[in-house]
């Protein structure tokens, strides 16, 4: 048995306080970032457990101990699955009478990343930016609509996900605030962007990548021009997008994420040189512009963000390791964290 899927033993500890009968009561406060990351990165990893409890010899369940410890109820009618494994849940908050905490979320939906070999489906439609034609994306949006719909419009629903499942949680986010209006507060942690940022971090010293992607901005840019309809339409859709700002939690070693670290940090080097350019360009990507050449973007989704805040960590770990969960429920002590609010 993984002993890292104990709660107790793997879970946020700083988070943990011993009662009187020797449980465990968790100290939590809603408006501290802190709180609400660690929160957020385990109950994304419950989903990840409560699959592996599926195939586990014993009847030993370890994945409720990374819901109940912070007071919510797992939405069984509400379990996120295809028809062969569990890659997310929806979670309800049922704090103790006369502790219900205004900046608490009542609902979390969470999806997790990769585990078996049907997750790699999904892993494509990433790569071909085609989430939302993906049957995940599908029974997500489903269930994230069903919920909102039998909900309080004051409810307050996050949406999270670790790797492909921050891919999902950022689709069914965006498409609620284009087509719905609704802003929902979302937790990324290690979010796939498909670049050549790591490429170019391994072949180019900081100045040369800046030159190279101000370049790749300004061609942008005229391009946009020739492709006028479609530039305006992406545009349009930032414009739309611009005030949801999901929070995008991102270590700097991390191959698979570094594309949307560079994409923003570069993009606001080439705003403080070339304003207007770098607006006109920001929205644009060589793959979206492709596949409007060649007539497939009927509806157009970008995979870029307009807005976001970027918590980029630079804790020394092996690359290996830096897109792991397990690094999103530490605390700050124990980060080299940076934050970084972007707007478009």
């Amino acid at each position: 048995m993984d002993l890292g899927d104990h709660f107790e033993r793997s879970g946020p500890t700083h988070l943990m306080a011993r009662a009187g009968s020797g449980s465990i009561r968790m100290m939590i406060d809603w408006d501290k970032e802190e709180h609400r990351r660690c929160v957020a990165a385990s109950l994304v990893n419950s989903t990840y457990v409560m699959e592996k409890d599926r195939g586990r010899w014993s009847r030993a369940q370890l994945a409720p101990a990374w819901w109940t410890s912070f007071h919510f109820h797992l939405e069984r009618t509400r379990l996120l699955e295809d028809e062969r494994s569990i890659f997310g849940a929806i979670y309800r908050h049922v704090p103790p009478p006369g502790q219900h905490h205004p900046s608490a979320p009542h609902y979390i939906v969470a999806f997790r990343g990769t585990m078996t070999v049907d997750d790699m489906q999904l892993n494509a439609h990433i790569v071909t930016n085609t989430v939302h034609d993906s049957n995940r994306s599908q029974l997500a949006h489903q269930a994230v609509r069903n919920l909102l719909a039998t909900v309080h419009s004051r409810c307050i629903v996050w949406l999270t996900g670790h790797s492909q499942g921050a891919s999902l949680a950022l689709e069914v986010g965006r498409h609620l605030m284009l087509d719905h209006r609704r802003n929902l507060p979302t937790f990324l942690f290690n979010p796939p962007q498909v670049s050549l940022a790591p490429v170019i971090n391994l072949t180019h010293s900081p100045d040369d990548k800046t030159d190279l992607y101000t370049l790749s901005k300004l061609v942008k840019a005229g391009l946009g021009k020739v492709l006028r309809p479609h530039r305006k339409r992406m545009e349009k859709l930032f414009e739309q997008l611009s005030s949801w700002a999901p929070n995008l939690y991102v270590h700097e070693k991390d191959f698979l994420c570094q594309g949307f670290i560079d994409y923003f940090e570069q993009r606001e080097k080439l705003e403080r040189r070339f304003r207007g350019a770098a607006r006109s360009a920001t929205a644009l990507s060589y793959r979206d512009m492709l596949f409007y050449l060649l007539g497939k973007d009927k509806e157009p989704r970008p995979h870029l963000l307009p807005s976001a805040t970027v918590w980029k960590n630079s804790t020394h770990v092996c690359r290996l390791r830096s897109h792991g969960l397990k690094q999103w429920w530490k605390p700050d002590g124990e980060l080299i964290l940076t934050p970084r609010r972007y707007t478009y």
